[in-house]
């Protein structure tokens, strides 16, 4: 019975995964894989260097997630919760529907490996999402800003009409705004007891009782939420910086793999081009690790910016990235192993926050 709950709730996944298998090898029927691997080999052991952005990325992460947790959580060290960090967004980006996993994974591994209690994990990982929300809009508006002509200029060819670079600039400030929004409703004390309030309304006695049972659980939250913002939206500023920071390496990354294969090609173009992709597969997000509706769009804008031997290219560029990731999230697989870690932790830790 339990399977097939599991099954029913995963299933839009599992039909993301399909969907990025039928795009990926659509795409490779597409470009030229033949000189595509010529240009790989050309790089050489210079195409190591590619795995450096991601390991900054996840650096950075850490760097600010370590700021969010609540006010006498105790010492976090940044070592036990980088590994913490790699595992969770692995199993995020790998599995169908990873995020429902993922996520849930955080609070509990920082309960096990750092000994803080699961409202201060619940806490941090809510305020974290909030703010990663938050500055990937500002990240989408640096990549209007640096790249706004051009990316009006291949609207039509990416997309089949104008206007993406508008369409890019009102998405970042929506979303910059609504996730600001949210922030401060959650980290204003009563975030939680309002929904419990909200919750208690429902006309099934049962439910009420549950609820009531875990009245004193949603306070805790509350207060929490509300240390985790204990100095002003102010002193949120500076994790931000560092949240734009890890955004920013995945431009870097592409900006590294198309110098290493020999384009000439600004950052401030990769930066406006890499925006638009992050945003998409941030929409289909259902898709693991957007899976083939990333590398089409790569490929879309290499043809609209004129790259010579696009097809050679852009292949060369989709294959290096996945290897890259291959390679990470292997890692992230292997600590998984030598620590233990389970994938049904992540149930067990939404039992227990229920």
């Amino acid at each position: 019975m339990q399977t097939e709950k599991k099954t029913s709730r995963n299933w839009p996944g599992y039909v993301g995964l399909l969907v990025g298998v039928i795009l990926i090898a659509y795409l490779f029927s597409k470009v030229d894989l033949k000189n595509s691997a010529r240009l790989i080999s050309s790089i050489g052991f210079s195409s190591l260097l590619i795995l450096l952005p991601y390991l900054f990325l996840h650096l950075l992460e850490t760097a600010a997630w370590q700021k969010l947790f609540p006010v006498g959580s105790g010492p976090v060290s940044f070592f036990k919760l980088f590994k913490i960090q790699v595992v969770s967004e692995t199993v995020s980006m790998t599995l169908p529907a990873g995020v429902a996993v993922g996520e849930p994974l955080r609070p509990l591994l920082c309960r096990r490996f750092l000994g803080i209690p699961l409202p201060d994990g619940f806490a941090s990982v809510a305020v974290r999402k909030l703010l990663l929300g938050a500055t990937q809009g500002i990240y989408t508006l640096f990549g209007v800003m640096a790249g706004f002509a051009m990316l009006q200029a291949a609207s039509v060819k990416v997309l089949g009409f104008a206007g993406l670079g508008i369409i890019m600039a009102l998405t970042g400030i929506s979303v910059t705004l609504v996730f600001l929004l949210m922030l401060m409703l959650m980290t204003n004390g009563n975030a939680a007891q309002n929904l419990h309030r909200i919750l208690m309304k429902v006309p099934f006695s049962k439910v009420r009782e549950w609820l009531l049972s875990r009245q004193d659980g949603f306070a805790e939250t509350d207060r929490k939420l509300q240390s985790v913002k204990s100095g002003g939206v102010v002193s949120l500023l500076p994790v931000m910086a560092i949240y734009i920071g890890a955004w920013m390496m995945l431009a870097f990354e592409s900006y590294l793999i198309l110098s290493l294969l020999g384009l000439k090609v600004t950052f401030m173009q990769v930066l406006a081009f890499d925006t638009a992709l992050v945003l998409l597969r941030a929409i289909f997000f259902f898709i693991p690790s957007g899976l083939g509706i990333q590398d089409l769009g790569y490929l879309a804008f290499f043809q609209a910016l004129g790259m010579p031997d696009y097809l050679a290219y852009g292949g060369a560029f989709v294959l290096l990235r996945r290897l890259k990731e291959v390679i990470w999230y292997s890692i992230g697989y292997g600590v998984m192993f030598m620590e233990g870690i389970n994938l049904q932790d992540a149930q067990q830790v939404s039992e227990e926050g229920a």
